[in-house]
């Protein structure tokens, strides 16, 4: 009946983990649909992550009919891949689009604030510094060119696309680049210093605006002078005005709640995933109890929840995390132990978990930042699985014998400490006795003792037919034998 019921639960459980993950993520979304033709305001707040890639290409979508779409910047940046996302989402806009930088537009906030059609500033605010950096046991490190070349072509594009200079773009990305300025016509012009250096005729008066070895970082009014910032204005509503746009009603477009329970249950992924690997590892090595099996399962469909929501787990990341949970169930309801069903239910469930942290299978030479990615994703699966192994061989050894006394029983209080089994046969022989070998004893065989066969063996010698032995012991329900020697007189 407890099989029963735990098999239940487990059906029960995968039924509906597959209607929450089938169902469209707008389906969640707590956003009201604005009117045709109006202002629609979304907020890039916070770190850059996949949950926030999801929330502004569902949010893009949704102002397809405006007449005009505000992104409202206030973010230190964040993932790269996921900046990425967010920056072909709003080009891919066929309404007009323009960011304001209401605090700060820092790294991939940069990046995504330059991919609008225009750019307005609060007073006071800062741009800039994107120079893609990985975070190690000695503090931040820049890297090098390989991750440097990509991110500069996509500031070459986005500053053609909406006239800015393309020099000083790149060098919000790489700190090796001087930038001196001209003017030539009346205008201005921006320039990499070896450029300038290698023209036959150079301008006078060129003077450097940003230093070799400094990141293009940019205020309000610096943006502004540079070319990059139309006004500095402190509201949306002058923003909008701005933009002939005055006295329309503004919508703002808010993350759904699950979209904000995606960004959170991300945070924790790889806590939910130790305790889903040590709950159901626990679980097969101690079946019956079923706790550990719902545990389990829910720690890891939360997690895989969470990963679809933000667009990363997909249905072929969610078909294989489910055959491998099924055969785990298979493992623990119909074939008990650890075997072929258990190992290999495992090793799909890892390889689905590692891919539902990412939206890619393998890594693209191209695109440097998701072998990174990849990279980190594997070491993060690898030590959720370590460190879910130690859980569960600490459950098995201290929790499971204590839970055993407050499950319903039976149990069984004798143990086979000083147990023994002795046969039929060696009830009657003793110690000492004196037999003939009826067969040869390689190094079991026959002996007849006081005129009955029995089944003995040797300590290893080979023992002739016919020849004499003697009982040297008895071990549960082998008779020992040895060769007698002839008595001398």
């Amino acid at each position: 009946m407890k099989k029963l019921t735990s098999c239940f639960l487990a059906v029960w459980f995968f039924a509906t983990l597959l209607l929450l993950l089938v169902l469209p993520v707008g389906f969640f979304s707590a956003s009201a649909v604005a009117e045709t033709g109006d202002v629609r305001l979304i907020p890039v707040s916070g770190e850059v992550s996949p949950s926030m890639a999801t929330f502004i290409e569902r949010a893009v979508k949704e102002a397809e009919d405006a007449s005009l779409v505000i992104f409202e910047m206030d973010t230190f940046g964040g993932r790269v891949d996921s900046a990425l996302k967010i920056v072909d989402a709003i080009t891919a806009l066929e309404v007009p689009s323009v960011a304001w930088v209401k605090t700060k537009a820092i790294s991939a906030g940069a990046l995504i604030a330059l991919s609008a059609d225009g750019l307005y500033m609060a007073p006071g605010t800062t741009i800039g510094d994107c120079a893609p950096i990985a975070v190690g046991q000695e503090g931040p490190k820049m890297l090098g060119e390989k991750f440097q070349s990509p991110l500069r072509a996509k500031f070459r594009a986005l500053a053609r696309k909406n006239g800015y200079s393309e020099a000083l773009a790149e060098s919000m990305v790489t700190a090796d680049l001087e930038i001196v300025a001209f003017e030539v016509g009346g205008e201005t012009t921006y320039m990499e210093k070896q450029a300038y250096e290698d023209l036959k005729e150079k301008p006078e008066h060129a003077r450097t605006v940003v230093r070799k070895g400094e990141l293009l970082t940019m205020d309000d009014v610096e943006a502004k002078g540079f070319g990059f910032s139309k006004a500095t204005l402190k509201t949306i509503t002058d923003v909008a005005a701005a933009e002939g746009k005055g006295g329309i009603p503004t919508q703002r477009i808010t993350p759904s709640w699950s979209e904000d329970i995606s960004g959170w249950i991300l945070s924790i992924a790889p806590l939910l995933m130790i305790v889903g690997l040590g709950a159901l590892y626990t679980e097969l090595k101690a079946p019956g109890f079923g706790i550990f099996g719902v545990v389990g399962l829910a720690a890891l469909g939360l997690a895989l929840f969470g990963h679809h929501i933000a667009g990363l787990a997909t249905y072929a990341e969610i078909l294989i995390i489910v055959i491998g949970l099924l055969l785990l169930v298979v493992e623990i309801f119909v074939l008990p132990g650890f075997g072929v069903a258990g190992i290999s239910g495992f090793i799909l469930v890892m390889i689905g978990l590692l891919l539902s942290l990412q939206d890619f299978v393998l890594p693209d030479p191209t695109l440097p930042w998701q072998g990174k990615a990849f990279r980190s994703n594997l070491l993060t699966v690898a030590a959720s699985f370590g460190a879910s192994l130690l859980m569960a061989l600490a459950l098995v050894r201290y929790l499971v014998p204590a839970m055993a006394g407050r499950v319903s029983g039976p149990y069984l209080d004798a143990d086979l400490k000083e147990s023994k089994a002795n046969s039929k046969e060696t009830a009657r022989i003793a110690r000492g006795e004196v037999g003939i070998a009826i067969s040869t004893l390689r190094p079991a065989g026959k002996a007849e003792f006081h005129g009955e066969p029995f089944d003995v063996v040797t300590r290893g010698d080979f023992i002739n037919r016919d020849d004499p032995v003697i009982v040297t012991a008895i071990e549960g329900n082998h008779i020992i034998v040895d060769r007698k020697e002839p008595d001398h007189e």
